[in-house]
C-alpha cells in the first residue's frame, strides 16, 4: 500500500491508496513527452488553470504547450461535467500521475480518491488492482526534440481534421440537458389505465446517474422530470437505486454512519411522489447486510461472521442483526410509504451474509444450518420489515450469485409475498466461429430464455410466487459505449419468448441500458395484453420514431443488425476484457505493454486476454463479420432513407439512428484490427527477411484503418456527446482521445514502420 499523508494532518492519520504491484508506467511515445501527453489527455476535461497547478507552471505555459500541437483554445469546464467526469479524468491520468498530483488535479482529499477507488462499482478493479510508479509531473520549457515532435502533430492534426478540431456541435454531457428538460409531447403513448401489461414491473436504472450519495448528493440528480417522463413514455415503469440500509436508517452501533439518514429518507420520498406523478415506481437495491472492518468486532464478537480479509460479515443468525435488518427496512418503509420495492442479491461481489460467498461452514452460527435456510430466512426477516411498516412496498429476490444446487432450497423456503428474479439468457449453450461456448448475463447477441432461468422460474411457481426477467434490454457490456445496441429485432423476439414464458415482470437492466431507445419500447409493446408478432410490433415502434414511410426500411435494417450481432463471439473475460468500449481510442504500442486487460477498464495490447476462449483468428473473422453486417445494413438503409418522406424532427430521429449503428460498427471493426495489429506485430518479432514483408504490409493497413476509423468516430461524438459514454465508467473516451488515435497511427506509420523495414533490409 501507498502511504499519502494529508496537508496538515499527522502521519497517524495518514491515509492508506492502493498501489498494489507499482510496475513502470506505460510511455505513450507519439507524444513528444509524459508532459505534453499530460496536456493533451486533460484538455477537455480538466481546466487548463487546474492542470498548471498540478505541474508547477502558468496557465499560459499550459495553453502554449495545447496550442503547439494544434489544440483548440481551452474549453470552459462545467460545473456538472466536472461532477460527472471523475471516472475518465482518473483512468487517463492512471499512467502518468502519482497519486499526490492525482489529488490535486482532482482537488479531491485522500479520503475520498480512496473511498471512489473501493467503492465506486469496483473501479480499483476496472485499473488493474495497481497503481503504476509515476513520477512526479514537473514543468520544464520544450526541448528542441519535444518542440520538433510537437510541430508533427500540429501537422498531422491539421491533415487529418481539416476544420480543426473546433468546439464540437453536442459538448460533453449534452444529452444530460437534452433528456432532463421536458419533452413537448410524449414520443410513444404509455399503456392505457385501461390495460393491465403483461410485464409489470419493467423497471431500468438511469442513464446518466452518479455513484457515490444519490440520496444526499442532490447537485446532479439521477432521475429529472424530463427523464422520467421520456422513460414512461418508453414504457418504463419502475426505475431503480442502489441503497445502504445504514444510510437511511439509525445503525445502532456507529452512529457516525448514518448520519444525515433523514435527510436521504427526506429526498427519497421526494423522488418516490416525483416519479409517481410519472406512472413510475422506485425500487431500492438491498446488498445487506454490509459488512463491516474487523474493529468493528471487538466489542461485538457474538455478531461476527465469515471473514475476507480486514472486513467481516455481520451474521445474520444473531438476533441483534436480524432485529437491525427489521428496523431499518420498517424505517425506510414508514419514512416513504409509496416505494414501489426492493430486489435483493445476497450473493454478489460484496460479502454479505455469511452464505454469499459459499463459505458458511466459517461461521460457527451458520455452518450447521446451510445456506438455504440462512438466505431465505435474510429475505424473510425483510418482509418483517415491511409488514412492521405496514406497507405494500414488494420484494423480488434475485437468484444471483445462488448455486444451482441451493436454489430449489432458498425458494422453497421464501416467503409466498417474495417474486423470483432470474437472469433470462444465462446458461444458454451457443457456438460462434465453430467455438462452443456458454452464456452467462448481458446478452443482447443471445436470445432467452435460458434453462437455467426456465427452471428457477418453474420452482417459483410451484409455490404461487411471481417471476422476473432480468434482461439487458438497451445495452451490454457487449457494446456499452452506445447508448443502445440498435439489434432490435433480437431483443423483440426475447420479449416475445418471455411473453410466452408467462414472466410477470422485467427488470430492464443493469447499470447499463437506461436510455430511452426502441429497445425499451419493444418491451413494452410486447407486453400489451393483445398480442401481436414480432414484426407487427417492430414496425409500430419503427413507425412511431421515424414515420411510417421510413418504418419498413427501418425493420429491415434492425433485423441485419440483428443477425449481424449473432455472431457476437460470447465469453465472459472477452467481454469484460476485449477492447470493445474504448474502440478506436484504444492506443496501438509498437512493443508489449507487459500490463494485463482490465475488466471493461484499460484492455490495453493483452490479445491473450481479448480473446479469451477464442483462437485468434475466429476472435478476429467474428468482429468482422459484425462490422460487415452492420455496415451493410447502414449502407442500405441510408441508400432508401433518401428517397423516403420525412419531417424535420423524423429525418433528425433517423440521422441519430444511424449515428449510433455507424460508432456500433466502428467499435467491432476497431476491435479486429486492433487484434490483428498485435498479432502481426508478435510474429514480426521473429520473421526474417522475406517472410517479415506481409506483416509489415498487414501492420500498415490495419494502422490506415484505425486512423480512418478514429476520424469517423471523432465526428460522431462531436455531434453526438452519447457516444462514448456508460453511467458507470463515464466517458470512456472523448474526442481529444480519438484524435490523439491519428496521431498514435500516424507516429507508427512514419517513425516505427519504416525503421523495422530497414532492419530487414525492406523498401516501402
Amino acid at each position: 500500500m501507498m502511504i499519502i499523508a494529508l496537508i496538515g494532518m499527522t502521519a497517524l492519520h495518514a491515509i492508506e491508496l492502493p498501489a498494489g504491484a507499482s510496475p513502470d508506467p506505460v510511455t505513450f511515445e507519439h507524444f513528444p513527452d509524459r508532459l505534453h501527453t499530460f496536456v493533451w489527455v486533460n484538455w477537455e476535461l480538466v481546466p487548463t488553470e487546474r492542470l498548471a497547478e498540478v505541474a508547477g507552471a502558468t496557465p499560459q505555459q499550459i495553453a502554449e504547450l495545447g496550442r503547439s500541437m494544434g489544440l483548440p483554445e481551452p474549453p470552459a469546464i462545467s460545473e456538472d461535467q466536472w461532477r460527472r467526469s471523475y471516472i475518465t479524468i482518473i483512468r487517463r491520468n492512471w499512467h502518468l500521475l502519482p497519486y499526490e498530483q492525482m489529488l490535486t488535479l482532482l482537488d479531491w482529499t485522500a479520503q475520498k480518491l480512496a473511498f471512489t477507488l473501493r467503492e465506486d462499482d469496483f473501479l480499483y478493479i476496472k485499473l488493474g488492482s495497481l497503481k503504476p510508479k509515476c513520477e512526479p509531473l514537473v514543468y520544464a520549457p520544450p526541448s528542441a526534440q519535444a518542440a520538433a515532435r510537437a510541430s508533427e502533430i500540429r501537422a498531422v492534426v491539421s491533415e487529418a481534421f481539416p476544420q480543426g478540431l473546433a468546439k464540437a456541435e453536442d459538448p460533453l454531457f449534452g444529452f444530460v440537458a437534452r433528456l432532463s428538460a421536458m419533452p413537448e409531447g410524449p414520443t410513444a403513448p404509455g399503456t392505457s389505465d385501461s390495460e393491465t401489461p403483461l410485464f409489470s414491473p419493467r423497471f431500468c436504472s438511469s442513464y446518466f446517474m452518479l455513484y457515490g450519495d444519490p440520496f444526499l448528493e442532490t447537485e446532479t440528480e439521477a432521475y429529472p422530470d424530463g427523464y422520467l417522463a421520456r422513460l414512461a413514455d418508453s414504457g418504463v415503469s419502475g426505475v431503480w437505486l442502489q441503497a445502504v440500509l445504514y444510510k437511511l436508517s439509525p445503525f445502532p452501533w456507529d452512529e457516525k454512519r448514518s448520519e444525515h439518514w433523514q435527510e436521504r429518507l427526506v429526498n427519497l420520498g421526494k423522488l418516490v411522489a416525483r416519479a409517481k406523478r410519472h406512472g413510475i415506481g422506485v425500487y431500492l437495491y438491498l446488498n445487506e447486510p454490509r459488512a463491516m472492518p474487523l474493529d468493528f468486532y471487538e466489542e461485538r464478537p457474538e455478531m461476527k461472521g465469515v471473514v475476507e480479509g480486514d472486513y467481516a460479515a455481520m451474521c445474520t443468525s444473531n438476533p441483534a442483526v436480524q432485529d437491525y435488518l427489521r428496523s431499518a427496512v420498517s424505517t425506510i418503509c414508514k419514512a416513504v410509504p409509496d416505494l414501489a420495492g426492493f430486489f435483493t442479491i445476497s450473493g454478489s461481489e460484496n460479502l454479505t451474509n455469511c452464505w454469499s460467498h459459499r463459505h458458511g461452514e466459517r461461521c460457527p452460527r451458520c455452518k450447521d444450518r446451510g445456506p438455504e435456510v440462512v438466505i431465505s430466512e435474510l429475505h424473510g426477516l425483510i418482509r418483517e420489515g415491511i409488514v412492521q411498516a405496514g406497507a405494500q412496498t414488494r420484494l423480488i429476490a434475485w437468484d444471483w450469485g445462488w448455486p444451482d444446487g441451493w436454489v430449489e432450497g432458498i425458494v422453497g423456503r421464501l416467503p409466498k409475498e417474495v417474486s423470483l428474479m432470474s437472469v433470462s439468457e444465462w446458461s444458454i449453450p451457443v457456438t460462434r466461429g465453430g467455438i462452443d461456448t456458454v452464456v452467462g448475463e448481458y446478452s443482447i447477441s443471445v436470445v432467452g430464455p435460458g434453462p437455467r432461468a426456465t427452471r428457477h422460474w418453474g420452482f417459483a411457481r410451484s409455490r404461487g410466487l411471481k417471476t422476473l426477467a432480468k434482461v439487458q434490454a438497451g445495452n451490454t457490456w457487449e457494446l456499452s459505449a452506445v447508448p443502445y445496441i440498435p439489434a432490435v429485432a433480437n431483443v423483440a423476439q426475447h420479449a416475445a419468448n418471455l411473453r410466452k414464458a408467462n414472466v410477470d415482470g422485467l427488470m430492464l437492466g443493469w447499470t447499463l441500458g437506461g436510455y430511452p431507445s426502441p429497445n425499451l419500447e419493444v418491451f413494452a409493446e410486447s407486453g400489451r395484453p393483445e398480442e401481436r408478432s414480432v414484426d407487427e410490433v417492430l414496425q409500430v415502434v419503427a413507425a412511431r420514431r421515424y414515420g411510417a414511410s421510413a418504418a419498413p426500411a427501418v425493420v429491415k435494417a434492425w433485423k441485419a443488425y440483428s443477425v449481424a450481432f449473432s455472431e457476437f463471439p460470447y465469453n465472459g473475460g472477452l467481454l469484460y476484457n476485449a477492447p470493445i468500449q474504448m474502440g478506436p481510442a484504444n492506443p496501438l504500442w509498437a512493443e508489449d505493454t507487459g500490463y494485463a486487460a482490465t475488466m471493461v477498464g484499460l484492455p490495453y495490447d493483452n490479445f491473450p486476454r481479448w480473446r479469451a476462449n477464442f483462437p485468434e483468428d475466429v476472435f478476429i473473422g467474428q468482429f468482422k463479420k459484425m462490422a460487415d453486417g452492420f455496415d451493410a445494413a447502414l449502407d442500405a438503409l441510408r441508400r432508401s432513407a433518401k428517397d423516403i418522406e420525412l419531417t424535420p424532427s423524423q429525418r433528425t430521429a433517423l440521422a441519430s439512428e444511424m449515428d449510433v449503428a455507424e460508432a456500433s460498427a466502428i467499435h467491432f471493426r476497431s476491435v479486429a484490427n486492433q487484434a490483428r495489429f498485435v498479432q502481426a506485430r508478435q510474429a514480426l518479432a521473429t520473421a526474417k527477411d522475406e517472410a517479415a514483408r506481409p506483416l509489415l504490409d498487414t501492420l500498415e493497413h490495419v494502422l490506415e484503418s484505425e486512423a480512418s476509423l478514429a476520424v469517423r468516430l471523432h465526428a460522431i461524438q462531436q455531434r453526438d456527446s452519447r457516444i462514448g459514454f456508460e453511467a458507470s465508467n463515464h466517458y470512456f473516451y472523448v474526442p481529444g482521445d480519438l484524435a490523439a488515435k491519428v496521431v498514435n497511427c500516424r507516429y507508427l506509420l512514419t517513425h516505427w514502420l519504416p525503421g523495422e523495414r530497414a532492419k530487414r533490409g525492406l523498401g516501402g
